[in-house]
Formats: C-alpha cells, structure tokens, sequence
C-alpha cells in the first residue's frame, strides 16, 4: 500500500539509504551483501497487519504500519562493516513492466473488476483500486522494456547464496540451521518471537545500497519437518492460493471459501473475490515491498524465497517488475491467473524477471503432493498446482540421483547440501562424462546442517574448487509453456442453488 509521505520520511532519518544511482553497465559484475533488516509482520483481529523492521547490527526496531511510517522511527546503524559478504555474479536482462507503476498486488484484480463491471462501486479512494492496467495484448501499449541488473541464474556460488539467504529466514542466529553471513546482531527481533505468527525474513544490501534483497519464509509445518507459530496462516494462505478450489479435495476438508459448485465445477468470479479478499500475505507482501522501494528510493529490488515465499516472492515481482528467485515453490502461475497479473503472451515468460529452481523428487512443485497417502493431505495441505511463472531450473534428481519422490526433499537444507553443492551432470557446458565421478559420490537426501562453525573461504562460501565448476553446472532455465492446471476441473459462473 502507499505510504503518503514515506520517501520524505526516509530522506530525512535515513540519509544513507539514497544513494547516487549507479551509472549502468552492461558488463556483468559480483556483488556483496550484508544483512540490513530483519523484517515480519504482526498479526491483530482488531486492526490492520502491522509491518516492523529490525536491525541487523543492532537491537533497535522500529515499525511501518499498514498505511502509514511511524514519526517515531529511530535512525538505523549503519552496517557498512559486516563481515563476510555474501557474493552474487550479477548479470543484465529485460524486465516488461507497467509505465505507470501499480500500487498493490491487487491493483491487477481491481482493474479486472472494474473491467467487468465498469459501474461498479469504489469501496474505498484507495489509489489500489483507481488504478487502470495495461492491456496485456497490447505490446506496445502501456508497457516499457527496461534492462536491469539482476543476479545470475547460470552461477552456481549465486544459487547457494541465495539459498542461504532464504534458509535463514526459517531460523534465528542461535540454531544450528543457521548459515553464517557475519555482522548479525544476535538481539531476539521484535515479531521472531516463539508466538509471533507473521510473514517473516531479512532485507540484504550491497555497500552501496544500491541493490537490495528482500528474503521471504516459506511454511513452517510438521509436513515439512518443522512446526512453528506461523503454521496456522501459512497453510490458511498455501490452500487458498494453491488449490484448484478451496481446498475442496473431498469431503471431509474444511475449505477456505465459498466457491464450490457440484462435482468438479468451481466459481471462477467467487476465487478471484475470495484471494482479493482474503489472501493476507498478498496484501502483507505489497505492503513490505512498498516500504523497503521507500527505504531506498534508488535501488533496484530483488525477492527471494523458498517454498510458500518463492511463490510470493514471484507473485510480488510479477506484479511491480521486479527480478525475483523462488526456490522450490508451488506453483503460483494459477494465483497470479486469478490475480489478473501478467502473463504470457502479453508478458513473455524471458521478461518476467522470475526464475524458479526446484528438483523433480520435491512432490510439492512438481504438484503432486497430493491424494489420501500424501504427506500434504495428512497435514491438511490441498498443494495441488504445479504450474510456474517465468522460467524454471529443473534438476533431475529422481533420474540423475535416483531419489524417490518425498515431501522430506522439500526442506531447504536438501537443495544446498545436496542438489547446489555440485556442478549437474549435463549442464550447459558440461558432459555428463565430465561428472560421472562427482554423480557416482553424491549421497541420498537427508539434512545435513551448515552447523554454527562450518569452515568458509575468505569468499564466505565452502566450495574450494576454482574455475568454471565452482561456478558452473546449472542446467538450463526453460519456461512451462504447455503446463497445465487443474485438468479435471471446470470453472465458471453457476448459481450453486441451482445444482
């Protein structure tokens, strides 16, 4: 949501975070990060989700609410001495965003509704629901193509920082799961607490402040391997975005809205009223993206997420233009479909700026956690799209690793230790020869923590090859063109009285 006087706020007690624009480059460069914020949101049944930052370095906090920057905002430390930067190859690429920058995630539904029905009333002035979309099939409408730098997705040493960055977002500094990125203030932050149940993660900026990492948590449930206080909203938010219909599996499910209409019909208006109207991470995620783009006017933003927030983290992107990592995430091509954001072909998959990594015995992106003998359906997950936005990185590891399809696959932990940690047989650049070696030594899946005292090179990462196979061994990102979700259901308008 906007902030009215946000930007001045920011200009006045955070001078350090507008830096000089950085005169564009095609050449690719590496980048450092250090930790910036921790963030989270905090949950009330009385009063809009509360947005709090706290810092990295020190045991200071201070909030943005739903609408509107605290006057009390104390002034950040500045934390240009972290050590051990986390280093990102960077490369350049095409983003197509709107000219006229929407301001919600939901911007996109408002605009189709209005669309649909032009007499409908303005439920509030909100500047969300004023504004009017671009045609998606016209190209050379209200569009613009603009280059951006965005981080290298045929990098390998790039992955795993990433990944690391998203599988600290699970954890706080003292658990053995946490990966070491130095200069972290050990301070419980406000909204981490054992019962704090917010969408959570941690901001990251490079010296300059002139790039910037907003890393989002996946769910937290036993399916997984870990419970946590924000089980309860995340599968609220998973069954709601990733369901065919309302987690309407059979029967005996509970579902999260009204929509279903007899067999395998489902009201296609009454799912897209229900996400406007009750995804809350949809709204919590504009809301955080909105406040760190005020934060640092000038820098180009990047999301990252593993699980529930890569999906939200391409969601978000999706929605403002922003180059976006979702790490085994479910798919979201069907929200953002109800969303009204933009898709092929008015948005080619190449200029969305989204790449997501997963591997093929993950049941949860592949989507097919699902069924009576599923680890997802004994939680009370209904995970049952599979379809992604932007382009996906697929590592074969029921083929290659001869892995068994297991929801176990899904921990964070697993895709660092066990699918990045080596160059892929068969990348682009590499013969599968080359690695046979390197394949015939990899172990099955099963955790293997960092642990607090895992021995690091100057760079900050474990890998002590040198040369292209520290840094290659990606297989190639490719778009899901011809996937398709939710075959066997049939979406419409009915009148469920009727039936």
């Amino acid at each position: 949501m906007y902030i009215p006087f946000a930007a001045s706020l920011a200009s006045a007690i955070l001078p350090f975070f507008s830096p000089t624009p950085a005169t564009p480059t095609a050449e690719p460069r590496t980048l450092s990060f250090r930790p910036v914020h921790a963030h989270t949101h905090a949950f009330s049944d009385r009063s809009p989700p509360t947005l709090l930052f706290h810092n990295a370095t020190s045991p200071q906090s201070f909030l943005f609410s739903n609408s509107i920057a605290s006057d009390e905002s104390p002034a950040l430390t500045d934390v240009q001495d972290a050590v051990r930067p986390l280093s990102i190859r960077t490369r350049h690429m095409t983003i197509r965003r709107p000219r006229l920058r929407p301001p919600s995630m939901l911007s996109w539904a408002y605009a189709a509704q209005r669309k649909r029905n032009p007499y409908l009333p303005f439920s509030t002035n909100s500047s969300a629901e004023q504004w009017i979309a671009p045609d998606y099939n016209d190209a050379d409408g209200d569009w613009e193509d603009v280059e951006v730098e965005a981080p290298d997705m045929t990098d390998r040493q790039t992955l795993i920082t990433i990944a690391k960055m998203t599988s600290n977002a699970y954890v706080l500094p003292e658990s053995a799961e946490w990966w070491p990125v130095g200069g972290w203030n050990a301070t419980m932050p406000v909204g981490w607490e054992k019962d704090a149940d917010g969408l959570r993660g941690h901001v990251f900026a490079d010296p300059t402040n002139s790039t910037v990492i907003i890393s989002l948590k996946g769910t937290s449930a036993g399916v997984l391997g870990a419970g946590g206080p924000t089980a309860k909203n995340d599968k609220y938010n998973d069954n709601l975005l990733f369901s065919c219909c309302c987690a309407r599996v059979d029967f005996s499910w509970s579902t999260v809205c009204d929509c279903f209409a007899g067999g395998w019909k489902c009201g296609q208006t009454c799912l897209e009223d229900a996400l406007v109207a009750d995804s809350v991470y949809a709204t919590v995620g504009t809301n955080l993206y909105n406040n760190v783009s005020y934060m640092y006017p000038n820098a180009n933003i990047w999301l990252a997420g593993h699980s529930l927030g890569g999906s939200l983290a391409a969601l978000i992107a999706l929605s403002f233009g922003a180059p976006a990592i979702g790490i085994e995430a479910p798919g979201e091509r069907l929200a953002a479909q109800r969303l009204h954001l933009p898709l092929p072909p008015g948005m080619p998959s190449e200029k969305t700026g989204i790449t997501h990594i997963y591997h093929t015995a993950d049941p949860i992106p592949m989507g097919v956690c699902t069924g009576t003998y599923s680890g997802c359906y004994a939680a009370g997950f209904a995970l049952e799209s599979k379809c992604h936005t932007g382009q996906t990185i697929l590592y074969d590891t029921v083929t290659v690793k001869g892995w068994a399809v297991d929801v176990r696959t899904h921990r964070i932990g697993e895709i660092i230790d066990k699918v990045l940690a080596d160059p892929w047989p068969g990348a682009e650049g590499q013969s599968v020869a080359d690695n046979k070696a390197e394949s015939s030594s990899w172990l099955p899946w099963g955790r293997k923590g960092p642990g607090k005292n895992k021995d690091k090179d100057k760079d900050g990462d474990d890998d002590d090859d040198d040369g292209w196979e520290k840094h290659g061994g990606v297989p190639r990102a490719q778009s899901e063109d011809d996937c398709v979700d939710c075959y066997r259901w049939e979406f419409g308008d009915w009148d469920k009285d009727k039936q």
